[in-house]
């Protein structure tokens, strides 16, 4: 076994140990170090492994395996020599801080709703909660202030090892079932787990829970937190983000969403306009095409239009052409949009040939296809005049 030397000190991050076995990991290309004693926590229960120096080396990782934790590096550690630690405290403290707010989010939805955690992930950037119930938007905000409201009263957060008999008339939240000495930790009136991490002394060293997201996940939920630290930078990020937007807008900060409301509104307005403006021309296009008995496949490019007025306008044109009737809106710089109808030619042949030549995407019915392609104006046209014939 490896002492666990984070069990004893959360807050210990130099120590030295001596170490017992090193050997090349084929799978990691790194080497695995096993010490007698260490400071660092190893990914464990969801959450990400520790990070520092041992002997002047990054540690890569540190993973646990029948109570003995490995150390990997780049390069190897002699085996039976002394090394020294430092645990990276600005880690180790940001992960305590998501950890314990995990805790009391997670025993309130327990207490409230009865929903268990059934899923946990501490990542080095994202934090996410996996329940086995459903949770809707104002049930979320409530559950937020009811954590904040625990954190802000700094309440102890206690760590014990109970005796089996007093482990068994305990009641606590737990994903596994657990063989040998249980860690308990327990913040009172909110939450009793099993756990094996560091935690943090108090719930006022959290700082702040903040709910980020939530997505349906396997029948339940699945939520993202931020705490502490990380929730200060994503509040940062979002109040230079709105700032920037203000300044774009010319609108004050508290006055964003209406100034975005309005610019969405003269935008539709605009498009309309130009939807109308569009079709009106695609109109003077199809007044100004030879008549059926000079050319049977008409095809109209166009810049970009709205699909119903494209579907519109081919419906037209089969009326009056017999080969293949078709709308191509864009450029063949950006590539084009379209449309192609005939109720006399099988437009599937014409599809066929336009993945072939052009790599379009693109799929319907002999009566009717559409999709999307790059190719030029000319070599469309003659494509689709080789095919009609």
């Amino acid at each position: 076994m490896t002492e666990k030397l984070y069990y004893k000190d959360i807050r210990l991050t130099d120590f030295t140990a001596r170490v017992l076995e090193c050997r090349y990991d084929d799978r990691k290309h790194l080497y695995a170090s096993l010490l007698d004693r260490t400071a660092f926590f190893p990914e464990e229960g969801g959450q990400n492994a520790d990070t520092g120096i041992l002997d002047g080396q990054s540690v890569k990782d540190v993973r646990i395996d029948k109570e003995m934790l490995w150390h990997y590096t780049e390069k190897p550690l002699a085996a039976d020599t002394q090394v020294t630690g430092q645990v990276d405290w600005d880690t180790r403290f940001d992960y305590m801080q998501q950890h314990s707010g995990e805790h009391i989010l997670s025993g309130l939805v327990f207490r409230t709703y009865g929903y268990h955690n059934v899923g946990f992930h501490l990542g080095r950037e994202e934090v996410t909660l996996d329940f086995d119930g459903t949770l809707t938007q104002d049930e979320l905000q409530v559950l937020e202030r009811s954590a904040n409201a625990a954190i802000w009263k700094d309440l102890p957060v206690l760590v014990s090892f109970p005796e089996p008999a007093i482990l068994g008339k305990l009641s606590y939240r737990s994903k596994i079932e657990i063989e040998g000495a249980v860690r308990i930790v327990e913040i009172p009136g909110y939450d009793t787990c099993a756990c094996c991490a560091p935690h943090v002394d108090t719930t006022g060293q959290i700082g702040i829970l903040k709910i980020t997201g939530v997505m349906s996940h396997r029948g339940g939920v699945r939520v993202n937190i931020l705490c502490g630290g990380r929730a200060l930078e994503d509040y940062v990020w979002k109040q230079n983000s709105v700032t920037s937007v203000s300044v774009l807008l010319s609108a004050r900060p508290d006055g964003v969403p209406d100034a975005v409301a309005r610019l969405k509104e003269e935008a539709l307005r605009k498009q309309e306009r130009i939807n109308l403006l569009q079709a009106e021309l695609l109109q003077r296009q199809i007044a100004a095409l030879p008549p059926p008995q000079t050319i049977s496949s008409p095809l109209l490019f166009t810049g970009e239009l709205d699909a119903i007025a494209m579907r519109n306008a081919v419906n037209g044109l089969c009326e009056a052409y017999q080969g293949y009737c078709g709308i191509f809106a864009g450029s063949e710089g950006e590539g084009y949009h379209f449309i192609v109808g005939s109720r006399h030619t099988d437009c599937s042949l014409l599809a066929t040939a336009m993945r072939e030549k052009f790599g379009a995407k693109c799929g319907g019915s002999p009566l009717m296809i559409q999709g999307s392609l790059n190719g030029s104006q000319k070599e469309i046209e003659l494509l689709a005049e080789s095919i009609c014939g």
